[in-house]
């Protein structure tokens, strides 16, 4: 028999507060094509995006990640101290350690929260809650942080005219808490390791370290480029319309409901295209009301989930307790799906 003891936390956990933060920058797709051949008309057809934000010096992955934590914990209505653990997902923070989580849960005026870094790229914010969800029922957090931030444009190659136009930078945090009632849905997750060439850095840190300028690669004036984030665009567009539809319908299935009871859809922001052909294919109803920040945030990574929520309940199209089907999905290539109730 085991010695152990079990601690029990709260029967549930649900999302009580939201922020966001968006770099000052705003880059239309004008400056995107000085350095690519294409066109406003084809990138607005082929992704919907008409601008994004471009973080500055000063817009650091702490900076952007501590200003948008502000703001969902003044929405959950508790202090910084009650924060029990800090997640970040991100995976534009360069510094190999420590997490960029703990300078975060320091400068928030945290009571020495726990605080880690996961890499689980555009379902970051999936696995986050996931975790989160864990601790509170588990006990060992009474309220989580859980941040998805990225600077995708340090790691965007401008003349690769199939990702320069893609991304953007931002933060995005909920604060999760305790609940009577069940407010998060069980999470369908996963990876498919074996399509992991899809979507990829383009070379390991570590080539730097070789001195051989003939394996790295090279910009237009024979210069050594910065690794950058390159994809595979039809087969990650035919991989996320087809299955991650599926993973959707699952995740519904796992809360016990169906397309018609959900109030707001709000998947990762990677396409446009791609948020079109899921709705076609989950057969939403009119009532639903779709995120779509892409169109001036572009996609920002594990960021893209919770600052489309923030912009919905910000500007009314969402409203406080509505039921919303969340799904992230990207490099890996990982996904994570839940159905919550918006704070």
């Amino acid at each position: 028999m085991s010695k152990i003891k079990a601690r029990k936390g709260a029967p549930f956990a649900r999302i009580l507060g939201v922020g966001g933060y968006r770099p000052v920058r705003v880059v239309p797709n004008e400056v995107i094509l000085e350095r690519i051949d294409s066109s406003d008309e084809w990138i607005r057809s082929r992704s919907g995006i008409e601008t994004r934000h471009w973080a500055n010096d000063e817009e650091t992955v702490a900076a952007m990640s501590i200003e948008a934590s502000g703001k969902a914990i003044a929405d959950a209505g508790i202090s910084a101290e009650q924060i029990g653990a800090v997640v970040v997902s991100t995976v534009s923070h360069f510094s190999q350690t420590p997490a960029v989580a703990t300078e975060i849960a320091d400068k928030l005026g945290t009571a020495k929260a726990a605080a880690f870094d996961i890499s689980a790229g555009c379902a970051g914010f999936g696995y986050g809650l996931t975790l989160a969800k864990g601790m509170i029922v588990e006990g060992s957090a009474e309220y989580v942080l859980v941040i998805g931030v990225e600077r995708l444009s340090d790691l965007t190659d401008l003349e690769d005219r199939a990702t320069a136009f893609l991304f953007g930078d931002g933060a995005g945090a909920v604060v999760v808490g305790p609940s009577e009632e069940p407010h998060i849905g069980p999470t369908v997750w996963g990876s498919e390791g074996d399509k992991s060439h899809t979507i990829k850095q383009t070379v390991p840190w570590d080539r730097f370290l070789t001195g051989d300028v003939s394996q790295l690669p090279l910009d237009s004036k024979g210069e050594v480029k910065f690794p950058a984030i390159t994809q595979e665009g039809q087969a990650v567009f035919r991989w996320a319309v087809f299955e991650m539809a599926k993973v959707a319908k699952e995740a519904l299935e796992a809360a016990g409901l169906t397309a018609e009871d959900l109030d707001v859809f709000i998947p990762h922001q990677a396409n446009e295209r791609i948020i079109d052909s899921m709705v076609k294919t989950l057969k939403l109803p009119e009532h639903v009301t779709v995120a779509r920040d892409v169109r001036t945030t572009g996609n920002t990574s594990a960021a893209s989930i919770p600052l489309a929520m923030e912009r919905l309940l910000a500007t009314g199209e969402a409203k406080s307790g509505d039921t919303a089907l969340v799904i992230g999905f990207g490099a890996g290539l990982v996904y994570a799906a839940t159905v919550v109730t918006l704070p």
